[in-house]
């Protein structure tokens, strides 16, 4: 539980609330509170496990250089910003420190520390690009080679397929609202039929919610291929002799 609320917070930035959500729709009883609660423990546990510098020290020793990646999670607006430095190559967390603001001068010093402790020189350096991030990273380490990070960069040349999917979804979207009307009309009913028109529905609103994550998923295709899906099953139980159940009632 612990590791799942930490990683729909630091990974997929959800908010408090949407982290409360997510676990009430997998029947977990929990309030927002608790959920705070949970994610200071995470918070504690992350840190016992980036102490361990034996072990960093000997995971980096092997490959003889680093490459950071350096970014700032925020998923509540107005609270504090975890900042994350992490090891493209292996994969491991140097840092990760919570800070009030994001100037300048307080990421140099987050970057002087993993500097300071890290075994090997440090190859290169890539974030999302912000001016603060840039300045920082060449008063640090100057003449090391930086890069805007291939997530940025191909969300922002994605940009234009993006707004062409997203429509493309929303009006998907218009053609499949009759779904709550086929729902009414199982309302009530017992029987194999009423069993199909609920599963089928609830097979589209399961389509409806499942967002991909732009650039490298099209929330647009992944729905129509979903409803595609849907739409062939339907169609193999009427060859069978069934009723689509659209038709039902």
């Amino acid at each position: 539980m612990v590791a799942l609320i930490g990683r729909l917070r630091y990974a997929e930035h959800r908010s408090v609330p949407e982290i409360r959500v997510h676990l009430t729709g997998r029947a977990v009883a929990v309030s927002e509170r608790a959920v705070t609660n949970l994610l200071d423990r995470y918070d504690e546990l992350l840190a016992v496990a980036l102490a361990d510098d034996r072990r960093l020290r000997a995971a980096l020793a092997g490959q003889g250089r680093v490459i950071l990646a350096i970014d700032g999670l925020q998923p509540d607006v107005g609270h504090e910003v975890l900042w994350v430095v992490r090891d493209c190559l292996s994969g491991e967390i140097l840092l990760a420190r919570s800070l009030l603001s994001a100037r300048q001068k307080d990421l140099a010093g987050l970057l002087s520390a993993v500097k300071a402790a890290c075994p090997v020189p440090v190859a290169g350096v890539v974030s999302d690009g912000q001016h603060s991030i840039r300045k920082a990273v060449g008063q640090v380490f100057p003449g090391v080679p930086y890069q805007l990070c291939h997530f940025h960069y191909l969300r922002e040349a994605a940009r234009p397929i993006y707004e062409a999917d997203r429509h493309a979804k929303k009006e998907l979207k218009k053609k499949v609202r009759v779904v709550r009307g086929v729902e009414r009309s199982a309302e009530g009913r017992d029987g194999p039929e009423a069993e199909a028109i609920r599963g089928y529905c609830s097979a589209v609103r399961s389509a409806l919610t499942d967002d991909g994550r732009p650039p490298l998923e099209a929330s647009g295709l992944k729905l129509r291929e979903r409803l595609g899906a849907v739409s062939a099953s339907l169609g193999r139980a009427e060859e069978k002799g069934g009723s689509p159940p659209n038709s039902a009632g």
